[in-house]
């Protein structure tokens, strides 16, 4: 086993040598008006043919049961599977309204109170939601919703064990989605994009739910609706998440824009930056995006809970064994799938996997990735998104089961995704504040210390204790490998 010891003057001096190399300043790119080439197209394409033919099949399950009953004649398609008549398209797709609306006041409401109350509410989220996750699984056992007790219940108890692991790391994530916070706050404009894309998200959810409704209402038997809706489940994922990475590539880009220009205060955008950054994302930069939203949500969220738990194995050796094959699995696939892609992405028009690799190398060689790795701001923002769905899937699911108990949660699993999607646009903001930071840091530190020197000075002491932490515990280890080595002469 290779362990590489690095301290803070290593890393320096390695992030003196990164910016000399090869590598363009990132100042220099990001004044360079130039031509972008189209990256990715084939995944561009996959995603256009997959949203215009889902949308046909959700106009289509949506209609065969609007006013009328199987006005279609798609039930002599799936009579096998038929079991009763369940309704009409109208009767569930108020529920899905419902949805909808209490996820778009959520996500507007976070950024309403994006600059007064941000912190407060991610504070409240982290320690509120352990507890509304145990609450909703007690609902379920007492409904006799096994699986959906037990998934819960999972949940919670996952939630527990990762907050207990991160504890310490809190208050530097804070500050971290504070300064955030303030970058966002300060440019209107991207408030603005955020705003136009949940309005854009809601159109597509008002078809999507539609289908949904239909897919509820329909004569096919609780195997068969359910299957349907994780399909169509898994499509509104990749949409939500297309929509949302695009938001983060235009406020990435024009936040590296803001701090190229001293910071927010000290310069407003460039008059041409949001639209420049607009149509680089929605344009050439699109398929990178559509490519990469399949995969890094997933790849990040499994990183978060390996992390937490090998930092609290302790000294059991072979579940450490077991932890770390999965550690190191997953670590190389953050190395080419990561959310820092999104950030060289908007400000290099770089293809996905060739972003995703230098952010990563970017930081491994200046010694940034131990700053990223100890910041736990990523997963609070998630922990806030996952609440806002619940809260979602609770208002359409308690009034489904006043109406309909045994479409409950086929309703409320559907609208938690619905409003996990409407509060994820809203937090993706901040989210894109936090890794333009790091990426700045990486890239030329002057960037941070010239917008903030408090905070640059924080962000650097932070850096170099947990570099000092890395490299007493690298070298703990290399000790214990040379003792173990030399047992058996001495015996």
């Amino acid at each position: 086993m290779t362990i590489t010891i690095m301290d803070s003057s290593t890393a320096t001096n390695n992030q003196e040598k990164y910016r000399k190399s090869g590598n363009n300043n990132i100042s220099e790119v990001v004044n360079m008006d130039q031509k972008r080439r189209w990256h990715d197209v084939f995944w561009l394409i996959l995603f256009v043919i997959q949203l215009i033919g889902v949308g046909f099949v959700l106009v289509i399950l949506g209609v065969n049961r609007f006013k009328k009953k199987n006005r279609l004649d798609i039930d002599k398609y799936t009579y096998r599977f038929m079991e009763n008549e369940a309704g009409l398209t109208e009767d569930y797709w108020p529920l899905y309204a419902v949805a909808g609306g209490v996820g778009t006041a959520l996500g507007w409401s976070w950024l309403l109170l994006l600059g007064s109350r941000a912190i407060q509410m991610m504070k409240v989220s982290v320690h509120i939601l352990t507890t509304y996750l145990a609450v909703i699984s007690v609902l379920c056992f007492w409904a006799h919703q096994f699986f959906w007790g037990v998934a819960f219940a999972i949940g919670a108890a996952l939630q527990f064990l990762y907050i207990i692991s991160v504890i310490d790391r809190l208050p530097f994530t804070m500050l971290v989605l504070q300064k955030a916070v303030k970058m966002v706050w300060n440019l209107p404009e991207v408030m603005r994009v955020a705003y136009a894309f949940m309005a854009v998200m809601l159109l597509w959810m008002a078809l999507w739910s539609f289908g949904a409704a239909g897919v509820v209402a329909s004569s096919m038997g609780d195997g068969g609706r359910w299957w349907l809706l994780v399909v169509l489940s898994v499509s509104l994922f990749w949409t939500g998440a297309v929509l949302c990475n695009t938001v983060h590539v235009i406020v990435s880009g024009s936040l590296i824009r803001v701090s190229i220009h001293g910071g927010c205060e000290a310069a407003s955008l460039p008059t041409n930056s949001i639209m420049k950054s607009l149509q680089y994302a929605l344009t050439t930069s699109f398929g990178s995006i559509c490519y990469g939203s399949l995969f890094t949500a997933a790849i990040r969220t499994l990183r978060w809970e390996i992390r937490g738990i090998r930092s609290k194995i302790g000294k059991n050796e072979c579940l450490l064994c077991c932890v770390d094959f999965l550690f190191h699995l997953v670590e190389t696939l953050v190395r080419f799938f990561n959310k820092y892609a999104y950030v060289q992405i908007g400000v290099y028009g770089k293809s996905f996997n060739r972003s995703a690799r230098d952010a990563w190398e970017l930081f491994q060689s200046t010694g940034v990735e131990a700053l990223v790795a100890y910041d736990c701001s990523g997963a609070v923002l998630l922990m806030g998104t996952i609440l806002g769905g619940l809260i979602t899937g609770t208002c359409s699911g308690v009034w489904a089961w006043m109406k309909w108990s045994d479409r409950a949660f086929m309703i409320g699993s559907t609208s938690m995704l619905m409003g996990m999607i409407l509060v994820g646009v809203a937090m993706v903001v901040v989210e894109s504040a936090v890794t333009s930071i790091y990426i700045c840091y990486a890239e030329d530190p002057l960037l941070i210390q010239r917008w903030d020197h408090e905070f640059f000075n924080q962000i650097s002491e932070t850096l170099h204790q947990r570099l000092q932490h890395r490299s007493s515990r690298a070298r703990e280890v290399l000790t214990h490998d040379h003792l173990d080595s030399r047992i058996p002469e001495n015996a």
